[in-house]
């Protein structure tokens, strides 16, 4: 459960991850994770990357999956911090699948009780709408969205992995 995984369970980074199944690059560590769970087939389909993420997977029996469709409970404190840090207190959120909508206090709620806004896919923006994070559905992948143009010292101030993308990067960069 989300409760168990919040108390009982830590994090570890994409890098750690890639370093221990063998992968070169998030683009392979994303190709693995899409092929493995059945998002990508065809010519699209990396079932060699797939198979060194599912072997790392087999000798470490503790190790489980991210949610798709969900941003992780892990990174929502960070993720709060951003929306937070040009003095934003109240929070809005959507969550497109079920047409629910609301606003919060960020002080208010905690990562379990924010991910507990929606099963699926939700956006999370400040009342300035400077930044937002939103899931992707059928994904691993949290888009933090922001108006400023050097994101990268604000990524790094709350120890985030991130890829840097601009106006031209395709939802599918991995492809």
């Amino acid at each position: 459960s989300d409760e168990e995984m919040i108390n009982l369970s830590e994090p570890i980074s994409w890098k750690e991850v890639m370093s221990k199944s063998n992968l070169k690059s998030y683009k392979e560590l994303s190709l693995a994770l899409h092929t493995s769970t059945g998002a990508l087939r065809y010519k699209y389909k990396r079932e060699d990357l797939a198979n060194l993420f599912n072997s790392y997977l087999e000798i470490t029996p503790d190790l489980y999956y991210p949610d798709s469709d969900r941003t992780s409970l892990f990174i929502i404190d960070s993720l709060l911090k951003v929306l937070c840090s040009k003095n934003s207190n109240t929070l809005y959120f959507s969550e497109p699948i079920y047409g629910m909508n609301g606003s919060f206090e960020a002080q208010d709620k905690s990562p379990l009780e924010i991910g507990n806004l929606s099963p699926n896919d939700l956006i999370i923006t400040d009342e300035n709408m400077d930044f937002a994070f939103m899931s992707i559905y059928d994904s691993f992948t949290t888009l933090l969205l922001a108006k400023e143009i050097n994101i990268e010292n604000t990524i790094k101030s709350v120890n985030l992995e991130a890829l840097i993308c601009d106006k031209e990067t395709s939802l599918s960069w991995f492809l």
